[in-house]
Parts: C-alpha cells; structure tokens; sequence
C-alpha cells in the first residue's frame, strides 16, 4: 500500500480505508488514527498501533443513528429522544453489546460506545467508507497529537495515510454517557456538558 506522509487528500483516505488501511485524520475533536471497524485486521493492527490496553475498546464514529442496528443496538423510545438532543455533536454513548461476532470490537467488555460527530467532512468521509475506529493520535499514555509532525513523530511509516488540517486545538475528549434504567448516566465529563436525567 503506498504511504503518503506529507498529508493527503480525504478522497484518497476513503481508498486506503477501505481496504483495511490506518490513517491519521482530523476528527471533530482532535487528531484521529483511524481504521474501518468492520475490519477484523485493520481492528488488530490499530489496537497494535495505539499500544491500548487490553478491555479497553475504542470509540466508533457512525454517519447516522441507523448504522447502530449494524451492531445489534436496539433503541428504546427515551434512547432514542435522547440521541435526537445530543447528535450529531460530540458526545460518546455506550450501549450493551454481548454478540460474540463483535468480540474483536467490544474485548470482552460486551459493550460499545459510538459518536455521531457533526462536522461534514467526517460523515461524508463515514458515508463512504462505514463506521470507523478513531481514538486519538498517540500511543496510550502519549499526549494526543496536535499537528501532522506530532503523530508522525508517533507512527511514522506505521500508518498508511495522513490529512493535514494544520495545529488542532489541543481541547477536551467528548462526554461519554450511558443509559441504566431509563436514565442518563454520565461516564466521563468531556467537551459537551450533559445534565442526567
């Protein structure tokens, strides 16, 4: 696969993504290294890549609240008034997820957590290739990157493809919530304030 370190196109991303590639991108929060997550190898080597820890699966970015039934979650009516509030936008939702066809995703944990994000270059980039892996540009533990020269000091020739979007803003991760018992549960405080219900 050829590797454009300079950065790239986001046309080009889609080619490289959906052959089980890894590329470094813009997300709507910050600098993402991403892979199809409906690519069991490019799961792996991503998961490699980040140097996660083990049980600990990765956000998934979606292009619309219907590619959640791709994953087996079926919404309930306050579920799915809740999701019409915060999305698109940035804010990270977990729902249960015991199917063992995605234990590559969920490690064990029998749940996922996925975002709708808002900006237009992203969910034409998701409508084009599917949902996608996106954690932060950096090794676990590492400050997340800000620039193309900081991931690529990260990953070098280890990823596939860079876009360039000049310095992000080194800001908050997104609100991760949950639903337990018909209420909103907030798991980790993020760049959306989110009351509990």
């Amino acid at each position: 696969m050829k590797r454009l370190l300079n950065g790239g196109s986001w046309s080009h991303a889609v080619t490289v993504l959906r052959v089980g590639g890894v590329a470094v991108i813009p997300t709507d929060t910050l600098y993402g290294v991403i892979a199809s997550a409906q690519n069991k190898k490019a799961v792996a080597r991503l998961y490699r890549l980040r140097r996660r820890t083990k049980g600990k699966p990765f956000i998934i970015l979606i292009s619309s609240v219907s590619e959640l039934a791709d994953f087996g979650v079926t919404l309930s009516a306050f579920e799915k008034e809740v999701l019409k509030e915060v999305w698109p936008g940035k804010i990270s939702v977990v729902f249960p997820c015991p199917h063992r066809k995605f234990s590559y995703l969920h490690l064990g944990t029998q749940s996922l957590a996925f975002r709708f994000p808002r900006t237009p270059k992203l969910i034409a980039l998701l409508k084009k290739t599917g949902p996608l892996l996106a954690p932060s540009a950096n090794p676990e533990g590492k400050p997340p990157a800000t620039t193309l020269a900081e991931a690529k000091s990260y990953f070098g020739s280890a990823v596939d493809f860079y876009v360039n979007a000049g310095k992000k803003k080194a800001g908050k991760p997104s609100t991760l919530i949950s639903f337990q018992n018909g209420q909103v549960q907030i798991l980790r405080e993020g760049a959306v304030i989110v009351k509990e219900e």
